[in-house]
């Protein structure tokens, strides 16, 4: 995509045969072929789409298995769409030679590939990273994996719930004494997504530098420990069981209103007094018992009686707007309340997308906010095999059999 002389966007064919409407992005110009399949992977990819790479979804012939997850659109699997808008999708049987032949044509003319397979199964598909740079030596090639390349767990399957329960997230989540909770939303593979589109990002940059690509590699493992970076910190003197929860307690939290929940979080000396006097708790500051977050926490029993009498004077939303920005807080609301929630509206989070299946629906837009190069719009999550004619063709012209 080029700005006219008018500077108005102009669609421009990305080399494939289609076509993107909008502004450039930071990765217009680069193609990225994404074999990945569930989330890690693939929104991954969505998120250099979001910046203007060409993305094309190879699936097998049964297609990405998070097709087949439940959901309540009859014909598409929600998360599926969730994940991978703004890519072409092609299937391509790689244990076929003519198909395989067709994926080593693409990966000569790409500048990434992102794949999500055990580390023993691209070498014997004929993919491994040594295959392909032999192919493409600028190719940044991606590696998704449950444990990442070494070790005894290394051609173990590897998913967002297990690799919370292991890595001690779900222990750290439950109520103290009681036992471990899961963390739902697949926060860890939505946090590996975003190492995938970092690890890329930075790749290509480098790339620019030394001409040649190299492997990135991203794991689930990894992705679950860096997201508790604070709490894996463990000093020589220190015992084994030293407290690790990065839970605040006492008065940050969720607390019943007369209708809903509010989340408060009053940490800060100023915050605490505008809590207290706005409830009309003002007798809560007179004391040095609750001075300190650590003595609010230690004494909590004392203080959430009181403060739960009190917000049951008004509702959730009602108490949101009182303590406005002079005290930190949400109301609980549910995903439904975002598609039409003003600031998400006034940042153009969510837009409508057509697809040709599902009909039209509304999702989420782009992660990333660019100022000059915003990037092109996205489009629908592509249907099972929907651009691959299209994508065979240019294969076969690329593999000089067109």
């Amino acid at each position: 995509m080029q700005p006219n002389t008018n500077g108005q966007a102009t669609s421009q064919a990305t080399g494939f045969g289609t076509q993107r409407a909008g502004q450039p992005g930071p990765l217009s110009g680069v193609r990225v072929l994404d074999l990945s399949a569930y989330i890690a992977g693939p929104y991954g990819c969505s998120l250099l789409a979001d910046q203007g790479a060409d993305v094309i979804k190879v699936e097998p012939p049964v297609g990405d298995n998070l097709r087949k997850y439940p959901s309540t659109l009859e014909s598409e699997s929600r998360a599926f769409l969730g994940v991978n808008r703004s890519k072409l999708g092609v299937v391509l049987d790689l244990k076929a030679p003519a198909d395989l032949d067709r994926l080593l044509a693409l990966v000569r003319e790409s500048d990434v590939l992102v794949h999500n397979f055990r580390p023993s199964v691209p070498g014997r598909l004929g993919i491994g990273y040594a295959q392909l740079a032999a192919v493409n030596p600028r190719l940044i090639y991606c590696a998704v994996t449950g444990y990442g390349e070494a070790g005894p767990l290394k051609d173990k399957a590897g998913y967002d719930q297990v690799l919370q329960t292991m890595t001690g997230m779900c222990t750290l989540q439950g109520k103290h004494g009681g036992p471990p909770e899961i963390l739902y939303g697949s926060v860890v593979d939505y946090y590996a997504s975003a190492l995938v589109a970092g690890g890329v990002a930075s790749a290509l940059y480098e790339r620019e530098k030394s001409g040649v690509g190299q492997y990135v590699g991203v794991s689930l493992l990894r992705a679950a420990l860096t997201m508790q970076s604070a709490r894996m910190v463990w000093a020589d003197s220190e015992p084994r069981d030293v407290g690790r929860d990065m839970r605040s307690g006492g008065i940050t939290g969720i607390h019943p209103t007369r209708d809903g929940y509010l989340y408060i979080s009053a940490n800060t000396p100023h915050f605490w007094r505008a809590l207290c006097e706005k409830t009309g708790l003002g007798e809560l500051l007179s004391t040095d018992r609750y001075d300190s977050v650590r003595k609010r926490a230690q004494h909590q029993g004392e203080i959430l009686p009181k403060l739960h009498a009190a917000l049951q004077q008004r509702s959730a939303l009602e108490w949101e707007a009182e303590f406005g920005e002079e005290v930190p807080c949400a109301a609980a609301r549910s995903v439904e309340d975002m598609f039409d929630f003003p600031q998400v509206l006034a940042e153009e989070m969510v837009t409508t997308f057509d697809h040709p299946v599902v009909g039209r629906y509304r999702g989420f837009t782009r992660a990333v906010k660019f100022g000059r190069t915003p990037g092109p719009e996205p489009f629908a999550a592509p249907a099972l095999d929907q651009h691959g004619d299209t994508v065979r063709e240019a294969a076969d012209r690329l593999a000089g059999r067109g």
